[in-house]
């Protein structure tokens, strides 16, 4: 079913960052009628996309920025998100005074609250918002979106990211956002590993895997996990979006958050090692289910 966009004045937004989460984003963010500038590290990806939705291209992040209400970002890591935002050639320097950027980067806490002080000192607000939902639910417009930062700042950018949501919900201060997220990758890492031994498990104890988890996916054992990523595991197939390697950049911001705060993880360390004996099998770019190779 195509997706649907709540009729909403549109607003001059800049999207930065095109990978595999941003591309169909900024577009749901067009399609929805608003006025998109784009900005990407390579040209070419920002190029193709203006050639397929419309709207203009920047030179750099500040340059995309310019004249924007809202700015999202979409990248790799805190660095990456710093390398946008700061400096001469950074968002910042090309924001006026009153606009909001919103962050959809799973990155530290820290370094959200870094930027939002910044952008305080500069009259700009940042919201942190790292998305769930991976590629898929970028490409249907159905993330769900955690949210920090300033409650004014997030009435205003939240009817606007709704174009790629089905929820954009406000948790609390900046850095909330970022750290809901760490909750939502260590809940996911410990599902991933015991839906992994359990289907190792009935294998070994030739079982029909496909007719038991029919069964037991209607009872207490039943996950988004094991509806979406049950079947194919049992196929052996590890091509459905988030990969490995980000998995183990964000477990990596889990575990060293949890030193700051003295959470006690053992089940996400051990299932961040198995992540590292995937790396080691060639999967880095396996999705999270890949964790079943280790078992078979």
């Amino acid at each position: 079913m195509a997706k649907t966009y709540d009729p909403i004045p549109p607003r001059d937004v800049a999207f930065l960052g095109l990978g595999v989460m941003g591309y169909p984003m900024a577009g749901h963010l067009a399609r929805a009628g608003h006025r998109v500038t784009v900005y990407n590290r390579t040209t070419s990806k920002a190029q193709q996309w203006v050639a397929e939705y419309g709207g203009q291209a920047g030179t750099s992040p500040r340059a995309a920025a310019q004249g924007a209400d809202i700015v999202f970002a979409c990248v790799g890591n805190d660095d990456d998100l710093r390398s946008v935002v700061l400096g001469d050639d950074g968002a910042f320097a090309g924001m006026k005074r009153g606009a909001v950027f919103v962050d959809h980067t799973t990155a530290s806490a820290a370094v959200a609250r870094e930027l939002s002080a910044v952008g305080r000192e500069r009259g700009l607000q940042f919201i942190d918002a790292p998305v769930s939902g991976g590629n898929l639910g970028a490409i249907n417009g159905a993330l769900t979106v955690m949210c920090g930062g300033d409650a004014v700042a997030f009435a205003v950018a939240q009817p606007v990211a709704m174009a790629f949501s089905k929820a954009v919900t406000l948790l609390g201060e900046s850095g909330a956002g970022q750290l809901a997220k760490m909750v939502n990758q260590i809940a996911i890492a410990g599902l991933v590993q015991g839906l992994s031994e359990a289907i190792a498990f009935g294998e070994k104890a030739g079982l029909d895997m496909k007719a038991v988890l029919g069964v037991i996916g209607k009872g207490a054992a039943q996950s988004w996990q094991m509806d979406n990523r049950g079947p194919t595991m049992i196929e052996g197939q590890f091509d459905f979006g988030f990969a490995v390697d980000w998995m183990r950049k964000d477990l990596g911001l889990v575990l060293e958050e949890a030193k700051r705060n003295g959470a006690r993880l053992p089940v996400t360390a051990l299932v961040d090692q198995f992540y590292a004996d995937v790396q080691a099998m060639g999967g880095q770019r396996w999705d999270t289910s890949s964790l079943i190779k280790r078992l078979r």
